[in-house]
């Protein structure tokens, strides 16, 4: 039998008997309804207000009192997450991880030096904010007490 036979036999072969029924599929999409979030809008990124601070993730826009800030790609991304957990306390270890996205190693300066980069952007009134928690890191304050030192250490 030469190929050309097979390939014959093959095709006249399935033509005479009929394919095997596939199994069918039983989950079938189910149609959002228009009136579902997910449908209209895609997901909507965070916009964090803390006392007269605002920090818009959709634009990647800091302010403060109506006053943009001109932040480096690093000190946004570590103000936004300071005011994403207000009054929560935040290891220099922590956020290497979390806001460089990198183990830490060795000295732990970096994040000294950019919180006192944000702290002289937010000005003499607002630098407050920022509270060093002594030897252990820092947290974003929303109302610091009045004659606070907090804003003072870097």
């Amino acid at each position: 039998m030469t190929l050309s036979h097979r390939t014959a036999d093959r095709v006249h072969h399935d033509r005479a008997t009929p394919p095997a029924p596939r199994a069918r599929d039983t989950t079938w999409p189910v149609p959002q309804s228009p009136h579902t979030p997910e449908a209209t809008e895609p997901p909507q990124a965070p916009v964090y207000r803390v006392d007269g601070l605002v920090v818009d993730c959709a634009i990647r826009r800091a302010s403060i009192e109506g006053h943009q800030l001109p932040l480096t790609c690093m000190e946004f991304e570590l103000i936004a997450h300071l005011a994403a957990y207000p009054d929560r306390i935040h290891t220099r270890r922590r956020l290497m991880e979390l806001v460089w996205q990198q183990a830490p190693m060795g000295d732990l300066r970096t994040v000294d030096v950019h919180i006192a980069r944000l702290r002289r952007k937010l000005g003499p009134d607002h630098r407050a904010l920022i509270r060093t928690v002594h030897r252990i890191g820092y947290a974003l304050d929303p109302q610091p007490l009045p004659g606070t030192r907090s804003g003072n250490t870097a």
